[in-house]
């Protein structure tokens, strides 16, 4: 994983530094001493894990990570106030990391990270496209293409919509995009992605797929037009 540590103390930076060492497959592509620099090295660069310090003058660590969006790379919060825990979590970061940290703690937090990194998005049989395979907590689960119904976004995590039941996967649309067969499945919004073969009806903005309905943008309109067939 590239890594990138923002934190306004040099000394701790340091400090992270040589403990990031203890863990082979980390690469550390940077540091920041402010949040400021750090969004500009996330724009223009892959950036897998960010160690990111709460407390940092101008903008805080919190403020950068609102900023980034549902998109952000995987964030390990690092800091020495407690209060700020319930806030962090609720941005869907990996950990929450208090000052002094540990080896143990540190490497603890990116055996976490590297499984959600392990979990993202979907395998698919490369060779018929007949089945993908997900990870479902702790369980690798195969799925046929031909019973999924949509991909709808969620934060930083897509839900897959069965015929019978629903998955939960931490991903972004976009990554699962690129891994579908084009022939079957369709943009039709930010937040989802569609089976063409399951849509019930299509009335002005709004599709049907066995009861869910489901936006249309405009700017998909015409894609969803030349994938149906009409009569």
């Amino acid at each position: 994983m590239n890594c990138l540590i923002v934190d306004d103390q040099e000394i701790f930076r340091t400090v992270l530094k040589r403990l990031l060492d203890l863990d082979t497959t980390l690469t550390l592509v940077g540091e920041c001493a402010d949040a400021f620099e750090a969004h500009q090295q996330i724009m223009s660069q892959q950036i897998d894990l960010i160690f990111l310090d709460i407390k940092m003058p101008g903008m805080s660590g919190i403020e950068l990570a609102k900023i980034l969006g549902d998109q952000h790379p995987l964030i390990i919060f690092t800091t020495s106030v407690n209060g700020y825990a319930a806030e962090a979590f609720e941005l869907n970061v990996v950990d929450f990391l208090l000052k002094p940290i540990s080896a143990a703690r540190l490497l603890k937090a990116i055996e976490k990270a590297k499984e959600i990194i392990k979990s993202k998005g979907l395998t698919l049989n490369d060779q018929i496209n007949e089945f993908a395979f997900i990870r479902d907590s702790n369980v690798v689960r195969r799925l046929k293409i031909k019973d999924i119904q949509y991909f709808e976004a969620t934060g930083d995590y897509v839900k897959i919509s069965m015929v019978d039941r629903e998955y939960s996967i931490h991903s972004s649309l976009k990554n699962i995009e690129q891994k579908l067969p084009q022939d079957t499945f369709l943009r039709v919004h930010r937040s989802f992605i569609i089976n063409v073969s399951k849509i019930d009806t299509v009335e002005g903005k709004t599709l049907v797929i066995n009861k869910h309905l489901i936006s249309v943008s405009d700017a998909y309109r015409a894609d969803l037009n030349k994938k149906m067939q009409f009569l």
